[in-house]
């Protein structure tokens, strides 16, 4: 069973790969990558079969990675950029399941307080919505303008309440035709950190990626579409030491320019090794970088945007 701490579906399909020493593409998989610029690579995997849903653990559906490079000295112009391609990637998945006009709540989860898990309510507070004003001044809007409802439901510690219970109640009164639910994620890669977006239409399984899954938001559990869009904020110490590791070896590699023993070394996966060698002794912590207050706020205006523009 391969073991893949990560919730993007783009690096579990590398994981299996090089874990099954891959050439070709898994059998249920399809994948296609589009550089937009030097900055933004857009990267898309469709699950479309069962045998590609267990191989990546992720259920059938699309899957839209946008990597966006030096975020941490992005210019406006950077942002409005990134956003404007999440726009795009997000507004043709919308689009394959309802209407122009079809009502949408978005959903921010996570913490408030903890700037690594403030994504989602970051986002809700940049979030046009327009429900209360077509309810009650609809004269002041185009008559094409979508309904737009959102709301940040908190964490299960705060409120007693699984995110899940709280927006069955929300979806069976306000009745919108689809969520668009933000949360943070995490990945493997240290590179990822604050400056990837994942797109997904099969929904979410919030907090699976740092070990303290909750219950599933989904057309499965909830009865409408559900676009999930994420961006890594963490990784874990045993994921560090890893790419720390390759990255050393890389370095007495260039050094030493060849060294059987080095080259067989960085050819492993040592994430496991290296985790059995933390975890008894509590090491194995979730780790953000020193920059996630900047990151956090460019990204949380990139996907804000992208969303906004996109409804």
């Amino acid at each position: 069973m391969v073991n893949f701490r990560t919730d993007l579906a783009l690096e579990r399909r590398e994981i299996y790969r090089k874990a099954n020493q891959l050439e070709k593409e898994i059998e249920g998989i399809e994948a296609e990558e589009e550089k937009v610029d030097d900055k933004i690579v857009v990267n898309r995997v469709k699950v479309t079969t069962s045998n590609g849903e267990e191989a990546i653990g992720k259920p059938i559906g699309n899957y839209i990675t946008v990597d966006l490079k030096e975020l941490k000295t992005a210019t406006e112009e950077d942002i409005e950029k990134a956003s404007n391609v999440v726009t795009k990637e997000l507004k043709e998945l919308i689009g394959q399941h309802i209407g122009p006009q079809d009502s949408i709540l978005v959903v921010g989860l996570g913490n408030e307080y903890v700037t690594p898990d403030a994504l989602g309510p970051k986002v809700i507070t940049q979030i046009d919505v327009t429900r209360h004003i077509l309810n009650y001044m609809p004269e002041i809007l185009d008559s094409k303008t979508r309904e737009v409802s959102a709301v940040s439901p908190g964490v299960l510690g705060t409120t007693g309440i699984e995110t899940q219970e709280i927006l069955k109640g929300i979806v069976e009164n306000v009745k919108p035709k689809m969520l668009i639910v933000i949360d943070a994620l995490a990945s493997k890669s240290i590179e990822r950190i604050s400056s990837t977006v994942q797109i997904a239409d099969t929904g979410i399984v919030p907090g699976a990626g740092v070990g303290n899954t909750r219950k599933e938001l989904s057309q499965n559990s909830l009865g409408i579409p559900v676009i999930a869009v994420g961006i890594p904020t963490v990784v874990d110490l045993a994921t560090i030491t890893d790419d720390c590791l390759d990255l050393f070896i890389t370095k007495l590699q260039d050094e030493a320019k060849s060294n059987d023993y080095l080259n067989s070394l960085k050819e492993q996966d040592n994430y496991e090794e290296i985790k059995e060698a933390l975890v008894p002794n509590g090491y194995n912590m979730i780790v953000t970088p020193k920059e996630i207050d900047e990151l956090i706020e460019n990204m949380s205006s990139v996907v804000a945007r992208g969303i906004n523009f996109a409804m």
